[in-house]
């Protein structure tokens, strides 16, 4: 179960790295971006590295894994703090530096780019709706999951608490990210001209 618990918290924050990658080749290299299998180069890397790191630590000794007890409960996970710390919070922290980097440059895009400011002047109209969507990015490429660097000492508990609730929105912000971002598409004021969207 530890062994299991191990992968699965790779996997996502290696599947939200990647896309971050994937926002990248939307908005930075919007044209020319076919990659041959790339579904299936994304899916080797999104399952395969963590299964490689979780190999590492097994066959290094497999007694990493089982019951450690935390603050007077016993948890099911990795029992050698060093090897937590390397191979939970090493990967989430290049993930954070990563996807932090991929939100900035995608919001200075958007904000600094000639096509974009007349809409971003319009779009300040619908602050509310474009907050939505920040947030829906944010979720998305997991930079929520700062609050767990909070978890420990006396802020622990609020910090787990924000870490909890923002994460188990997350699913439900990526579904309005895309509603707001079908709906832009679709949106007949948006269009102009001969201009199509593709």
């Amino acid at each position: 179960m530890a062994l299991a618990l191990h992968y699965f918290l790779l996997a996502t924050l290696c599947w939200m790295a990647l896309e971050g990658f994937h926002l990248y080749l939307l908005i930075f290299k919007v044209f020319n971006i076919y990659i041959s299998r790339y579904l299936l180069k994304v899916s080797v890397i999104g399952w395969g590295v963590p299964a490689v790191i979780v190999s590492i630590v097994v066959s290094k000794n497999e007694k990493y894994y089982g019951c450690s007890k935390l603050a007077n409960r016993s948890m099911c996970f990795i029992t050698n703090s060093t090897v937590q710390l390397v191979t939970t919070l090493g990967p989430f922290a290049l993930l954070f530096i990563f996807n932090t980097v991929m939100f900035s440059m995608t919001v200075r895009y958007l904000i600094t780019n000639p096509h974009h400011k007349e809409q971003f002047g319009q779009m300040k109209k619908n602050r509310m709706q474009e907050t939505v969507m920040l947030m829906a990015l944010m979720t998305l490429l997991g930079i929520g999951w700062v609050f767990i660097f909070f978890s420990i000492g006396p802020q622990a508990t609020p910090a787990l608490y924000i870490f909890s609730t923002v994460n188990s929105l997350q699913g439900f912000f990526i579904f309005l990210y895309f509603v707001l971002t079908l709906r832009k598409i679709k949106d007949p004021e948006t269009t102009t001209g001969n201009t199509t969207n593709s």
